[in-house]
């Protein structure tokens, strides 16, 4: 089992896509850091650090639950400090944490822009860069941010460019990454769907139930991620990838079971 005993730092572990990736690699015996700021159940959004814990050790793995804001740096540091306490390292970080708000630049305002800044942006480059000294002695070590392809066509920047701005600095950080950390054997790579996925952000903030139901699950998300981590660092690094294009070339071919709403038609996410 490649990932037995491997410590993987996940931020926005309590619920989506992070829980879901979380709870794939704890499949395979990973020790799990769920760093999030959700310590009390919120009935919109559901989940927190503890509940992921304890899904996480049903699934086989050991969990650390952290409370982390990833605006702060000094919770940031502390937050690694504790995964390195407990399991003697870190082997693969994955920067799923993240903020949204899909308006243009006459409504969108300064603390919304800047929270979307801060989390995306700097708070991903202070993660990683809280992490890279203990990814340096690791055997397999991997970065993996969730974040799209760099399109830039206007359709992706003309209608939400706050948003856009952060998520292609966090593919343009992957893509440095993997440049400048590849002497040390560290792989970056970014992932994004190919369809919307059903989390919370979906059903509370995009579109609902209707839009939840043309989605597909996060496992599909998890899945993609568990491929692209298995793979050597030496050999996979500096990639923007798709999940279904990753599942189809490791030989997926059904992909219903990923569906919300089997057999109904899917809503592409996104920058695709």
């Amino acid at each position: 089992m490649l990932f037995n005993n491997k410590t993987i730092f996940i931020t926005g572990a309590s619920r989506g896509i992070g829980k879901a990736i979380a709870l794939r690699l704890a499949a395979e015996g990973a020790n799990i850091v769920i760093a999030a700021k959700s310590i009390t159940e919120n009935e919109k959004l559901g989940g927190t650090i503890y509940t992921a814990a304890k899904e996480v050790e049903n699934a086989g793995g050991k969990a650390l639950p952290v409370q982390m804001d990833i605006r702060f740096e000094e919770q940031i540091n502390n937050a690694v400090a504790q995964a390195v306490q407990a399991f003697g390292g870190i082997d693969i970080l994955v920067n799923n944490a993240s903020a949204i708000q899909l308006a243009n630049t006459e409504q969108i305002d300064a603390k919304r822009f800047n929270l979307m800044q801060d989390i995306n942006v700097r708070g991903t480059f202070m993660m990683t860069k809280a992490c890279i000294p203990y990814l340096k002695k690791s055997a397999h070590a991997h970065i993996l941010t969730l974040s799209p392809p760099i399109d830039l066509q206007p359709k992706w920047l003309s209608g939400y460019i706050g948003y856009t701005l952060t998520k292609y600095s966090m593919s343009m950080m992957a893509l440095g990454w993997a440049a400048e950390f590849k002497k040390y054997g560290i792989a970056s790579n970014a992932l994004w769907p190919k369809t919307t996925i059903d989390t919370a952000a979906v059903r509370n903030l995009l579109g609902g139930e209707k839009l939840a139901a043309m989605s597909r699950k996060p496992e599909i998300m998890a899945d993609a991620a568990f491929e692209i981590l298995s793979k050597s660092p030496a050999e996979c690094t500096g990639n923007t990838f798709i999940d279904e294009d990753v599942l189809r070339a490791s030989g997926v071919a059904d992909f219903e079971k990923y569906a919300v709403t089997p057999g109904s038609k899917l809503y592409p996410d996104l920058y695709v």
